[in-house]
């Protein structure tokens, strides 16, 4: 058991960190962040749009910013984007403040719900799935590394029930601490 303040997703694209994590926030009360958002709202500027400009480097190094602030709060679930757990500072940030969910997929539930999506400039290759396992073969140690809790992510028209199932399972695996920082403590 991690006693944490705070409940991390990570876990590749298309797993349904965004959606299982805002679920087992809403189960759980807590508010829920989504870094990928907290950087497009920082920068006032989509994901792509800072690929283009800034290249992966600089994206990663907003990342790691709005990382940094978002895990200083206390009881908050936060969805990490898959490439988050990189960066070395990134997974000890993550580990000291966090009790961490790994939400595992296959690449071929990936490609298949990320069949339509455009927007992701790391899915801009001629082979997605060839992309995808490079990726995989990344950062699967990773995730495993700093992971708490391992989760299948299972089919997409089960993230309800995976939200509510997971839920249930923190109750006997988290032990959630707790601060007294008050309301400034949610503030995003």
């Amino acid at each position: 058991m991690n006693p944490a303040p705070n409940l991390f997703f990570i876990g590749p694209m298309g797993a349904g960190k965004t959606t299982i994590g805002r679920g087992v926030a809403e189960l759980l009360g807590l508010p829920f962040h989504d870094l990928d958002h907290a950087i497009q709202a920082h920068c006032g500027a989509d994901i792509p749009l800072i690929f283009d400009i800034e290249g992966e480097c600089g994206f990663r190094q907003r990342e790691s910013a709005a990382l940094a602030q978002l895990v200083a709060h206390s009881d908050i679930v936060l969805a990490t984007g898959g490439g988050a757990v990189l960066a070395e500072e990134n997974r000890h940030l993550l580990r000291a403040r966090g009790f961490i969910v790994y939400l595992e997929t296959t690449v071929d539930e990936q490609l298949q719900r990320l069949a339509r999506d455009r927007k992701r400039p790391l899915l801009a290759a001629p082979d997605r799935r060839e992309r995808l396992l490079a990726m995989a073969a990344e950062r699967d140690p990773l995730y495993r590394q700093i992971a708490d809790l391992i989760v299948p992510a299972g089919p997409r028209k089960g993230t309800a029930q995976v939200a509510q199932r997971l839920a249930a399972e923190l109750g006997r695996c988290w032990q959630r601490t707790t601060t007294h920082a008050g309301a400034a403590d949610h503030a995003a």
